[in-house]
């Protein structure tokens, strides 16, 4: 039997992606390996949204030479975010003629033919269908039994000036409400007790359908799933955040209260080079909505600093922004140009040395809030879903409250995949500490 290695870079939306590559690899009679010198397939899955990820597959690819050449019948693929751009797909085939197959995120379902191809050709096979409709039935291999990703919405329409997700993933199409239902359907019903609802904006979903029907009815229709414990959603843009929306989360049972909202600056000038839509006003009003009709809600971002033209003045509104909404977390990083973007051709980018400067102070603030909200925590009551024994220590089990923080407490493997009450007894940066309550039985219900 011949055996498959996957290798996967960037967001949930790539990881489930891979995990159809699974599928199909195992319905072609494929093995996995978790060891890549020994695949007789060895597919990568990347990303484009940040220079450093496709810095990270050359780097990848450079290395496979050697493997290559012990190894000559390996057929290596290259998919995913990176090679949808017809630049870096013909760079590929030119700099590392041994990658024997070179496709999009549109061509996934044609991967068993495309295989077979890039093994009986002499040269490098491209192929970048492009992402259009939706295809459904492809087999995913999931990689957890407790928790799945599902795509709702694929594409984006937004065309923030930075971003090059909607130029390699195109534009949105949504699924149809039936098809999003009948595989959270079969999930539950197969033992899977979290699912994540994915798209590069899910509160677009539906828009492209017709009729009504938004993605706050997708959730409520969710809702009733029997079986299902808990469902979260990813990710969301503020500017179609609606208080329709807002209402609906409120009055669900499984809906998780964790919102990842981007906000990605506090200067309303960078916002509106951004193209983001909405003001930092606009923002807060949002949270503040949030924060109400739902105490307690964690709410997580991505902040970017460093955009062209980005002036201390607008970094200081940034550093506003955070003291005043105080996230539970955030995902901070540095602007990095995209070929083919509004942004990489405006005036005024910024040094490195001062971006670095202004990541530093904001990872930093960052952190002391993350940890100061953590420490908060402790003597509280969270309903946890246990997902398994900590990597460094047998004795403890680690799982997630419902606003998608990550606790540890006395356990075992036996203990994985049940929902617990837990008591929070300490707070760090990246974790709580907790310790099941008698019985299992919330003290305040």
């Amino acid at each position: 039997m011949k055996k498959y290695h996957v290798i996967t870079f960037g967001c949930q939306m790539n990881g489930h992606d891979s995990e159809k590559m699974h599928g199909i690899l195992d319905q072609m009679g494929y093995e996995e390996t978790p060891h890549m010198e020994e695949a007789d397939l060895l597919l990568i899955n990347t990303c484009c949204v940040r220079e450093t990820a496709e810095n990270k597959v050359y780097g990848l690819l450079g290395q496979l030479r050697k493997i290559k050449d012990k190894k000559p019948q390996m057929i290596i693929g290259v998919g995913g975010c990176m090679t949808q751009v017809e630049e870096t797909a013909r760079h590929i085939k030119r700099r590392y003629p041994y990658v024997n197959l070179v496709f999009g995120t549109g061509s996934l379902h044609r991967l068993p033919g495309l295989i077979a191809g890039a093994a009986s050709g002499r040269e490098t096979l491209v192929d970048q269908c492009r992402p259009e409709g939706i295809i459904e039935g492809i087999p995913a291999k999931r990689q957890s039994g407790l928790k799945a990703w599902v795509p709702v919405i694929y594409g984006c329409d937004n065309f923030c000036t930075y971003c090059i997700v909607p130029h390699v993933r195109g534009r949105e199409r949504s699924r149809r409400p039936g098809d999003v239902l009948e595989e959270i359907k079969d999930l539950a019903d197969r033992g899977y007790r979290e699912v994540t609802l994915l798209g590069q904006n899910v509160n677009s979903y539906g828009r492209d359908l017709g009729g009504g029907y938004g993605f706050a009815d997708l959730l409520k229709d969710a809702d009733r799933i029997e079986g299902l414990y808990r469902i979260r959603f990813m990710t969301s843009h503020p500017r179609d955040f609606t208080a329709n929306l807002i209402d609906m989360i409120k009055d669900t049972v499984k809906v998780c209260e964790h919102f990842h909202i981007p906000v990605q600056s506090g200067s309303n000038r960078i916002l509106r080079a951004m193209n983001r839509g909405y003001d930092r006003d606009y923002y807060l009003r949002l949270v503040e909505r949030i924060r109400q009709q739902i105490p307690g809600a964690a709410i997580t971002s991505d902040i970017m600093v460093g955009f062209p033209g980005e002036t201390e003045e607008d970094f200081q509104d940034t550093m506003d922004i955070v003291e005043r909404v105080r996230f539970d977390a955030a995902f901070t990083f540095v602007y990095n140009r995209r070929k083919g973007t509004p942004a990489d051709r405006m005036p005024g980018h910024l040094p490195d040395e001062e971006k670095s400067r202004r990541i530093e102070a904001l990872i930093r603030r960052q952190n002391e809030i993350s940890l100061e909200k953590n420490i908060e925590e402790a003597g509280r009551v969270h309903q946890v879903l246990i997902e398994g024994v900590s990597k460094t220590n047998p004795d403890l089990v680690g799982g997630r409250t419902r606003t998608n923080k990550l606790v540890f407490l006395p356990g075992r493997e036996e203990d994985t995949g049940k929902m617990v009450y837990v008591k929070i007894v300490g707070g760090t940066l990246t974790y709580l500490e907790g310790e099941v309550l008698g019985g299992g039985k919330c003290p305040c219900v």
